[in-house]
């Protein structure tokens, strides 16, 4: 039986933790009001945030969530290069998805995190 991957989302702006693991931020841009240095991550990986017109399309309107979650699922599906790196660092490490959104319960990392889970726990 194959270990479930140790992945978590937490918001940028939260305190780092020595529990965090791998920080990788997700988010195709960088998150307002923070310099680079006010943020403790190991990677930023953008593109494996959603594409521009479905991030500007969603607007974190929760009206839109479940067409959101279906969309970038299919995203997802296509990969890339982040994609993959996220895949093989997840597979192997406990990793902390950082994200800026302001709502914990409608935001792009919920719907990575699910992808990830899902896609590594069938290795």
């Amino acid at each position: 039986m194959s270990k479930l991957p140790d992945i978590v989302i937490k918001r940028v702006y939260d305190p780092y933790d020595v529990t965090d693991g791998i920080r990788i931020l997700v988010d195709r841009l960088w998150p307002r009001g923070l310099h680079k240095s006010d943020v403790k991550m190991d990677y930023w990986l953008k593109n494996v945030a959603p594409s521009p017109e479905l991030r500007h399309w969603f607007a974190h309107d929760p009206a839109h969530w479940d067409e959101f979650q279906i969309n970038y699922r299919h995203e997802l599906l296509h990969g890339n290069a982040d994609l993959s790196r996220l895949i093989e660092i997840a597979s192997q490490h406990k990793v902390t998805l950082l994200y800026a959104a302001r709502n914990p319960l409608c935001n792009h990392a919920l719907v990575l995190q699910k992808f990830l889970t899902d896609t590594l726990s069938k290795k």
